[in-house]
């Protein structure tokens, strides 16, 4: 049927970006940042904040992008000193990541809901072989996909990152100082690592799908030998 065939095709189209916005919400929990603050070689913040304080602020800040509070959430945080933890201009930037976060999270669900609809309609109609070569295609264009922007990722992610951020940021917008505190709860390295972390768990599930769908050779029948 021609229907099977486009549903085989936006399946298999659907599941990289399926598969990585999958890493990245799995990552986008204050778990991932105390991980990274306890990590052996992660660099301390120049300024002196500690440990502690940086895992209670790094908290707040990914609780803020995933959750229906307003900016007051962040605005409102303040030390001990009575000082406020962001400024205006950090909390205008985390006000427009919050709207590209829960964009990308909106379509992730769209994408979800669908290809739970192609799935269901290939199991009513029996279409097994469907199923296997929409996922068949969907692993190899995450592995291809994947293993290009690892590639950049290893020999230039500075360029990666400042591109992503052009895209979806005005520029300047998110430019800071290093004395600010996004800055110091997510410094460069924080970033890296956890780019590399999604492209990991991606690769992996798209290798995933590669072999677990792969085409079986049939067991050769045994010859039957004449007595």
């Amino acid at each position: 049927m021609k229907i099977n065939k486009v549903l085989i095709v936006l399946l298999a189209v659907f599941l990289p970006f399926i598969i990585l916005m999958g890493g990245v919400r799995l990552i986008m929990n204050p778990m991932t940042a105390e991980l990274e603050y306890d990590r052996s070689g992660f660099p301390a913040d120049p300024y002196g904040m500690e440990t502690r304080e940086r895992k209670q602020w790094a908290g707040y800040a990914i609780r803020y992008l995933v959750n229906d509070e307003p900016i007051d959430y962040l605005g409102n945080l303040q030390n001990f000193k009575g000082q406020k933890i962001f400024t205006e201009a950090e909390l205008s930037h985390m006000l427009d990541v919050k709207k590209v976060v829960q964009g990308a999270l909106l379509a992730w669900y769209i994408l979800c809901g669908l290809s739970a609809a192609i799935l269901i309609w290939f199991m009513i109609m029996g279409q097994w072989g469907s199923m296997r070569a929409a996922f068949q295609a969907g692993g190899w264009i995450t592995l291809i996909l994947i293993s290009a922007l690892l590639v950049f990722l290893a020999v230039g992610f500075d360029t990666l990152f400042d591109r992503f951020h052009r895209i979806f940021f005005k520029d300047g917008t998110w430019l800071f100082n290093e004395s600010s505190t996004l800055i110091r709860l997510f410094p460069f390295v924080f970033w890296r690592d956890v780019f590399a972390l999604v492209m990991v768990f991606t690769l992996l599930v798209g290798v995933l799908l590669v072999l677990l769908t792969r085409k079986r050779k049939p067991k050769p029948k045994p010859q039957t030998i004449p007595g």
